[in-house]
């Protein structure tokens, strides 16, 4: 690299995407009044302020510039993926946590450009009756990966540590039961020799985060399907799963099968977060060098640091914040 390039990467990286994409906005308007826009154009631009013009090609750059950060990483998810199909290894991914923390959306990211006959999404409904009276993992083993394969499941069998004792879908023995039970579960079903990878995320947003994502799905026809009963009564709730979040990592963080905590107000840093903490859970060939794989430690946290974090807002505060 020719010292005028490091120059202009030190510079890049001193601005920051912001102040690049509003020099972008500006040089685009200056264009726009040097060269004749076409009628279509001429339509957009005579009903749209200039505030206006700013905002939508400055979200757009945004979003360009997003796309563009995460491709490196997709790109090396699909030698991961080519590696655990040669190698036969098996990847169980959870995505777990609060409403309207990003699962779906960093999901969606992590397997844009994967191959489609090597990995499933697992979105598991209610039980039905039959399973009701079965062994409550057994309908998620049911759906675990063959050899070189990922699932990646948006809630696991998790949900009875958060959300079915929460709303009152299972009984207080059975949550006591699988708090008890679900490691040894994980040992005997998942952890096989080393051929299977279980990596298990919590996305943890703010109250208020997850209170601003909830009025934009009630107020956004496209997304108002997303809108659920655990939905429309988790901020009332919230302080009861935040006391059963500290039970999971209390009791279900183990050595063998950690947990890690997403930190998912930004939905683009928890995105390429997961991505970098994926890669890093499978040594893989042709693992590039010039890529940087280090997790953000303020994005990413332990299991066993969150629940610190959560002791240490308990005493300064009354409660724990996430």
């Amino acid at each position: 690299m020719t010292p005028k390039k490091k120059k202009n990467t030190a510079d890049i990286e001193r601005q920051g995407s912001t102040a690049i994409i509003r020099k972008l906005v500006h040089k685009l308007d200056r264009e726009f009044k040097s060269h004749p826009p076409d009628e279509k154009t001429r339509k957009i631009l005579s009903v749209l302020k200039d505030r206006h013009k700013e905002e939508i090609v400055e979200a757009a750059l945004l979003k360009y510039y997003n796309s563009e950060e995460l491709k490196p990483f997709q790109a090396e998810l699909i030698k991961m993926q080519t590696h655990l199909e040669r190698t036969g290894k098996k990847m169980i991914i959870l995505f777990d946590g609060r409403d309207a923390s990003g699962k779906g959306g960093t999901i969606r990211r992590v397997t844009r450009y994967m191959n489609e006959k090597r990995y499933r999404v697992e979105a598991l409904g209610k039980p039905n009756e039959t399973q009701k009276t079965e062994l409550h993992m057994k309908r998620y083993i049911e759906r675990f990966p063959h050899a070189g394969e990922i699932v990646l499941f948006d809630r696991s069998w998790y949900n009875r540590a958060m959300v079915e004792p929460v709303m009152g879908f299972c009984t207080t023995a059975q949550y006591r039961r699988f708090l008890k039970k679900v490691t040894s579960y994980e040992q005997n079903f998942i952890l096989d020799a080393g051929k299977t990878i279980l990596l298990k995320l919590y996305f943890s947003v703010t109250k208020e985060e997850q209170s601003r994502r909830f009025e934009r799905r009630k107020n956004d026809p496209l997304r108002q399907w997303k809108l659920s009963e655990v939905d429309l009564q988790a901020q009332e709730l919230w302080d009861e799963f935040t006391q059963k979040k500290k039970t999971l990592l209390q009791k279900t963080h183990t050595k063998e099968s950690k947990w890690w905590v997403i930190r998912s107000d930004d939905k683009h840093m928890a995105r390429r977060e997961t991505m970098k903490l994926i890669l890093n859970s499978v040594k893989y060939r042709g693992r590039s060098r010039s890529l940087n794989f280090k997790v953000d430690p303020d994005t990413v946290i332990s299991g066993s640091r969150e629940l610190k974090i959560m002791k240490k807002e308990k005493k300064l505060f009354g409660a724990a914040l996430k």
